[in-house]
């Protein structure tokens, strides 16, 4: 896929750009894997504000990803189709049995192309199968964390993890952020990259686009007054680095580390973060 530019016709126009779509076969999804999704305007089941800048947007249909599919079995694709969830593309997949499924797509998969799960099938593109049987050096994506659990790691478009050796029951992975961790061979994985390559190469270019996607603006915290924000007051110059980001509620921001999971501190053999243990 390529990126498509605009034509500077106004001013947001000279540095828009979006998607060409060519490899999407069909705009209508499958109505018995799609549920209507209420817009929560980042609010959680109490009615707090737990994610900021969110509201309004076009109305959609959220489309029911299949992460564990049944073993043993050939699956054709019927469509690609676009998302409005996620960055990467899905398709609508036939088993066998003639049952439906959205899966996420791969750079790959096409109209009318074929691809396989289980422990004995071929080291092909699109195949999903344990770490313990795909060569090492092999990119994968849709990689589960728990055997069983359904895939959990590298779903974005453009993402793939390497996986770099299989020793003592584990499978050492190169992921897209840098971090190299450990995961049980008998995972499932499949063999690829996500689909969509060019997603983080789209310039926005518009404030309306961004209030189509439901995000609302936000307001830096250095034009605020000293009441309103840790960030704000001052004579109105230019602010340097003189004190620690912080959110409008003091809390340290922007580099401050939130994971405190120690049961998988073991699974990290090197950090994304300059090669630091997390």
């Amino acid at each position: 896929m390529s990126i498509k530019a605009y034509r500077p016709m106004t001013p947001a126009q000279r540095q828009k750009t979006t998607e060409d779509y060519d490899q999407i076969t069909t705009r209508k999804p499958l109505k018995s894997l799609t549920r209507a999704k209420k817009q929560q305007a980042g609010k959680n089941n109490q009615g707090r504000i737990t994610v900021r800048h969110r509201g309004g947007g076009v109305k959609r249909h959220y489309r029911i990803l299949t992460y564990i599919l049944p073993e043993n079995t050939t699956f054709t694709v019927e469509e690609i189709e676009y998302d409005p969830n996620r960055s990467a593309r899905i398709a609508r997949v036939k088993d066998t049995n003639g049952a439906y499924y959205y899966v996420l797509a791969d750079t790959h998969m096409e109209k009318g192309s074929t691809f396989k799960t289980g422990t004995e099938v071929e080291i092909e593109e699109s195949n999903r199968m344990p770490l313990e049987n795909i060569p090492v050096g092999t990119f994968v994506y849709a990689i589960e964390l728990t055997p069983g659990r359904g895939a959990q790691m590298v779903r974005a478009a453009g993402a793939a993890a390497q996986l770099m050796a299989k020793e003592d029951g584990y499978a050492t992975l190169k992921m897209p952020s840098g971090e190299v961790r450990k995961v049980l061979v008998t995972c499932m994985a499949s063999i690829g990259t996500v689909s969509n390559l060019q997603h983080q190469n789209v310039k926005i270019g518009a404030a309306g686009r961004k209030r189509r996607k439901g995000i609302r603006p936000t307001v830096r915290g250095v034009v605020m007054n000293a009441t309103d924000h840790p960030h704000g007051g001052g004579d109105g110059g230019r602010h340097g680095t003189g004190k620690a980001p912080r959110t409008p509620w003091g809390q340290l921001t922007l580099g401050y580390r939130t994971r405190h999971n120690k049961k998988t501190n073991k699974m990290i053999v090197r950090s994304r973060h300059e090669g630091k243990r997390k």
